[in-house]
C-alpha cells in the first residue's frame, strides 16, 4: 500500500501491515499525493474503497481518473443509473471496477449452486439474515436512508445478489416491511419463490443464538431444508481480493441486477396483509416472521 485516506484518525491497524504508507485525513491532500506519485512514475494500480455508501460512485470515478482499477466494498452504488454511468467511465479510462461479493465464494453456497443447476424445480425458499447492531448504528450515516440505502441495501445487497445467482432473474416482488431496523418481503425469481427477512435488531435473533451470545444469524431454507451458513466467512474477503488481483473479480455488470433489485425494494410501498395476492406470502406478525 502506498497511501491511505480516512477523515477519522482511527486506522492504527496500518502499523501491522503498511507502516510506511502515507496517510491523510483530508481528501485534497490525498488527491495531491496521488498526483505526485503519478508524476514521479509511481502511480497507484488499485484503489480500495471502504467509504460510506453514498460516496462510492464519486470515489470510484476518482480512482478511475487516477489511472487505477478500483475495488469497492458493498454496495457498489445505491442506484442503477450510478452503475451505468460508471460503466461509461470504465470505457473512457480503460480501467476496471470490481466489487466484493464474498457469498459467491462461500464453499457451502458454491456446493448449493452446483446442486440446484441439476433441477428444474421452482423452489420454495426462505432467507433470513440478522446481524445485531448497537445503538451507535442509529446515529451513524448507516441509519440515514439517502446515505446507506436502508436495511435492504446496506446489509442485504450480498444476499439479494446470492438469490439472483442461485435462482435466476427477478420476475416480480412485494415488500411487506421496511423500517429503520428490519425489512421483509417476497420475491418471484425464475426458479424460486422467496420469503426474506433482514434485521439489525438483536431481539429478532433465534433463541439459541441469544443464549450462545451470537449476534449474527444467516440461513437459507429450501423446501423445508435449512442451510445455516453463519460460519465460514473468516477468509472470504481475502479470497475476494485475491480473485481481483488474479483478474477474476466481480465487475459492474455482475452486480447490477442486485442493485436494481434493492433500488426497487427501497422505493416500493409496503403492502398490507389485505393487499397480498400470493398464497405463499404471509405478513410477519412477530418481530421475526419465521419463528
Amino acid at each position: 500500500m502506498l497511501a491511505a485516506y480516512d477523515p477519522n484518525d482511527s486506522v492504527g491497524i496500518l502499523d501491522s501491515y503498511f507502516p510506511e504508507a502515507s496517510f491523510f485525513t483530508e481528501f485534497e491532500r490525498f488527491d495531491r499525493h496521488l498526483e505526485k506519485l503519478k508524476r514521479q512514475g509511481n502511480p497507484i494500480h488499485y484503489l480500495s474503497i471502504c467509504s460510506p455508501n453514498y460516496l462510492h460512485d464519486a470515489h470510484i470515478r476518482f480512482g478511475l481518473r487516477n489511472g487505477a482499477n478500483v475495488i469497492c466494498e458493498k454496495p457498489l452504488v445505491l442506484n442503477p443509473w450510478n452503475a451505468e454511468a460508471l460503466m461509461e467511465n470504465e470505457a473512457e479510462t480503460g480501467n476496471k471496477v470490481f466489487t466484493i461479493l464474498q457469498l459467491r465464494l462461500h464453499p457451502e453456497l458454491v456446493q448449493l449452486k452446483n446442486k440446484l443447476q441439476h433441477t428444474g424445480t421452482k423452489h420454495q425458499v426462505e432467507l433470513t439474515y440478522i446481524t445485531a447492531r448497537g445503538q451507535w448504528y442509529y446515529t451513524s450515516w448507516k441509519a440515514e436512508m439517502p446515505k446507506s440505502g436502508g436495511i435492504a441495501t446496506n446489509i442485504g445487497i450480498h444476499f439479494f445478489d446470492l438469490l439472483l445467482w442461485l435462482f435466476g432473474p427477478l420476475q416480480s416482488m412485494e415488500v411487506h416491511q421496511h423500517t429503520h431496523d428490519r425489512a421483509a418481503g417476497y420475491l418471484e425469481l425464475q426458479h424460486a419463490q422467496v420469503r426474506w427477512f433482514m434485521s439489525i435488531n438483536a431481539d429478532t435473533l433465534p433463541e439459541n443464538h441469544k443464549k450462545a451470545q451470537k449476534r449474527t444469524f444467516r440461513s437459507i431454507t429450501i423446501a423445508g431444508q435449512e442451510i445455516e451458513f453463519s460460519d465460514g466467512f473468516a477468509d472470504l474477503h481475502t479470497k475476494s481480493y485475491e480473485a481481483v488481483l488474479q483478474g477474476a473479480g466481480f465487475g459492474i455488470a455482475t452486480v447490477l441486477p442486485a442493485i436494481e433489485m434493492v433500488h426497487q425494494i427501497r422505493t416500493a410501498i409496503p403492502k398490507l396483509e389485505s393487499d397480498q395476492q400470493h398464497p405463499f406470502v404471509q405478513l410477519p406478525q412477530s418481530p421475526h416472521p419465521f419463528q
